[in-house]
């Protein structure tokens, strides 16, 4: 039996340079409320896949599309106004 193997280095995240510098997480923390607002919307979606819509279901979708939009205006609204840790704007 012949075994197929790759002849590159695994690629993984546990390498001490892959990990984030301090202007990703401060771009990660700035788009937080939208992300958060994102899971929401999928949690809804995943709730009315599983039954037959009804009004309360209609009214959850609705709020949870109005945060995501909330929270992109928002974001983009900010532009680069927030300054960014390292110097970097």
């Amino acid at each position: 039996m012949n075994h197929i193997v790759t002849v590159q280095d695994a690629v993984t995240a546990f390498a001490p340079w892959l990990e984030p510098t301090d202007a990703e997480l401060h771009t990660i923390e700035l788009e937080m409320p939208l992300i958060t607002a994102e899971v929401d919307l999928l949690d809804v979606q995943i709730i009315c896949m599983d039954r037959s819509g009804n009004e309360l279901d209609a009214r959850r979708l609705r709020r949870a599309r109005n945060r995501v939009l909330a929270a992109r205006r928002e974001l983009s609204n900010q532009g680069n106004t927030e300054a960014v840790p390292g110097g970097a704007a």
